[in-house]
């Protein structure tokens, strides 16, 4: 397995570069936002680890411009911003998933590792569900052609119900994807969100499943 880290932090590039290799990953090592930039786009990586915070381009930009070039390269983002926002924002631009810094090695290790079982499969430039549209690269939401408005978190829980159609999603994921998992956040602010989607594209957008949580349906009144 092969995987590129772009952080400009040296020690800690080094650090990963040195406990990565002893896992038997190949790993190639880019400490400013361009250069991690081409380096995804021209070479093969089995995953990314991002930082957010780079010289020349931010992570935040570079996830976004691979995404909009349809280079759908797993990234797990380390970022010192700890708030459940830049959490959100990170996973909006189209990172697979969020560290904190500072964080557990072996954590890393076991979401690098959950990235790599998922792999890289082919997403499609807009995601579709019945009448409802969502294109990540321009970050827009249409139903029935018509442009919708969503607030950051209304959009990220969106495209994570978009991108597992059929798929019943609990509580607990939706947290973790889309809230901060590390935060003191209730679980019924899940249910606040759910609402506010139904009220903007339909009461039938998302099918409640009891005791187990949400799945995704057609568009309809």
């Amino acid at each position: 397995m092969r995987l590129l880290v772009v952080e400009d932090e040296q020690r800690l590039a080094k650090a990963l570069q040195r406990g990565l290799s002893a896992e038997g990953f190949a790993v190639d090592v880019a400490h400013d936002g361009p250069t991690g930039l081409e380096l995804a786009r021209h070479q093969s990586y089995d995953a990314m680890i991002l930082d957010v915070m780079l010289p020349g381009l931010s992570g935040y930009r570079v996830v976004r411009q691979l995404r909009a070039e349809q280079v759908w390269l797993p990234v797990l983002m380390l970022s010192a911003k700890d708030g459940e926002y830049d959490q959100a924002d990170g996973l909006d631009c189209g990172a697979d998933d969020y560290l904190t810094k500072p964080f557990s090695y072996v954590v890393l290790l076991a979401r690098l590792r959950a990235l790599l079982r998922r792999g890289a499969p082919s997403r499609p430039a807009v995601l579709e569900v019945g009448e409802l549209a969502l294109d990540p690269a321009g970050r827009t939401v249409t139903l029935a052609g018509e442009p919708v408005t969503l607030t950051t978190r209304e959009y990220a829980l969106l495209e994570y119900l978009m991108r597992r159609p059929g798929q019943v999603v609990s509580k607990i994921e939706l947290l973790d994807h889309v809230w901060d998992a590390a935060a003191d956040t209730a679980p019924n602010v899940v249910e606040v969100y759910i609402g506010y989607l139904r009220r903007k594209l339909g009461r039938d957008l998302v099918e409640t499943v009891r005791g187990a949580g949400y799945r995704l349906g057609t568009t309809g009144g």
